[in-house]
């Protein structure tokens, strides 16, 4: 990690830059390529590019009754328990973000009424490759079934053996979707957008993913699919003063430097002395990691960034604005009550990142590169919609047609003020 001492408020965007934005010309041409061969070719598309790309055909396609009988077998009876607390605190939290129906009389004879709805048909990206990322079929799937959805399917890729992971299986069943293709990358996401000979299309698909599939997503979701907001490579910053143990802030650290090379953590403080005995704590624990090559290319593209006041902190982490934020300095509420932007916050000593992607409840599906400044992270409205409806009496009609043809009129849009009027003249 980088160690940048006191930077001018004239560095700090420079300092917030991910590692992979300058890559974004080269990244779309390809993605582009792969969504169109998709939409034009469909499952033919999708048997070519895994031979391209993965340099073989899946197992099977769609996962079936002697796939998923497999995963069960092969799953601990403590990875299953641990699954199943994981949901049930994840199902509280999400259950109680149900949204009511909202009726209001706004004039008298005038009924208006926002009702939420849930989408009819969702599509689940799950990571796969390095890190399999089962937790993220809890995060998703749960959400989906309280909401509603009509129909849930699930794209997620291969692994080195051509089978998807067991426990991806073993939890889309535990969750009610059984529904499950073998397939990764930014061509699921056009799967799942435009549909194929065996892929549904889908009116929302959700999920994180490495920046091929954040790029598609992003593309169809200009024209073709909504999506749920841009989720690329993962990124943490924790906040640390001079009591913070310096052991779980480099743990915290590279809990998402393991992640993948275009991860990216920060640390910030206002001690140097703290700094540089977590940059100590860093290189000891990176070399018990299982993926410690990983972790090492996350952290060449890391900063730790020394700054003097707690408003600068505050500011430059609005600035950089987070996937996941963790606090971890003597009085971290007076903090995290002033951050503004951010996926996620982690508030305390005893409150590590990874407690919220698995069992905490909250959900770890969240905006990265900055997007936290304008997007939520995912919970169960994302999988819902809000309609309204009105009912007008003619009374109600009559009170408010002055008000109504004055405007149409002023706009000049006489038809709108004529349907008005002649209701007016019955």
């Amino acid at each position: 990690m980088e160690t940048i001492l006191r930077p001018e408020r004239a560095q700090w965007a420079a300092l917030c830059s991910r590692a992979c934005q300058s890559e974004n010309e080269a990244l779309r041409s390809t993605v582009s390529a792969i969504l169109e061969r998709v939409r034009e070719k469909g499952d033919e598309a999708l048997r070519a590019l895994a031979l391209e790309i993965d340099g073989r055909l899946p197992e099977c396609f769609e996962a079936g009754e002697k796939q998923f009988k497999e995963a069960e077998q092969t799953l601990s009876p403590a990875l299953k328990q641990a699954i199943a607390d994981a949901a049930d605190n994840i199902r509280k939290f999400h259950a109680a973000q149900m949204p009511r129906t909202l009726e209001i009389e706004t004039a008298p004879g005038v009924r208006c009424i926002q009702k939420p709805v849930p989408i009819g048909k969702v599509g689940l990206y799950i990571p796969g490759g390095t890190a399999p990322l089962f937790s993220t079929v809890l995060m998703l799937a749960i959400p989906a079934k309280l909401a509603g959805c009509e129909q849930i399917i699930l794209c997620t890729p291969a692994g080195k053996d051509g089978k998807i992971a067991p426990a991806v299986l073993y939890t889309a069943k535990f969750c009610g979707i059984d529904r499950v293709f073998c397939v990764g990358g930014a061509q699921a996401v056009a799967a799942m957008a435009y549909g194929t000979q065996s892929v549904p299309k889908v009116d929302k698909i959700f999920g994180p993913g490495n920046r091929y599939v954040t790029t598609a997503k992003q593309m169809l979701g200009a024209s073709v699919v909504a999506i749920d907001m841009p989720a690329g490579p993962s990124e943490v910053m924790v906040i640390a003063d001079k009591d913070a143990d310096a052991a779980f802030v480099a743990a915290d650290l590279l809990s998402q430097a393991e992640h993948g090379r275009d991860s990216q953590v920060m640390l910030v403080t206002d001690d140097e002395a703290k700094a540089a005995e977590v940059q100590l704590e860093v290189e000891k624990q990176v070399r018990l990691l299982g993926r410690a090559e990983l972790a090492e290319g996350a952290l060449s593209q890391s900063r730790a960034v020394i700054l003097d006041t707690e408003d600068e902190i505050v500011a430059f982490a609005d600035s950089y604005a987070p996937e996941h934020l963790i606090i971890n300095t003597k009085e971290p509420w007076r903090i995290a009550g002033r951050v503004r932007a951010a996926g996620s916050v982690f508030v305390g000593p005893y409150t590590p990142e990874s407690a919220g992607d698995y069992a905490s409840g909250t959900n770890h599906t969240l905006p990265t590169s900055a997007w936290a400044r304008s997007y939520s992270g995912v919970n169960l409205e994302s999988f819902m919609r809000r309609m309204t409806l009105q009912e007008i009496s003619r009374e109600g009609l009559r009170n408010l047609s002055k008000t109504i043809v004055e405007m149409a009129e002023a706009e000049g849009l006489q038809a709108h003020a004529n349907a008005v009027k002649v209701r007016s003249d019955e």
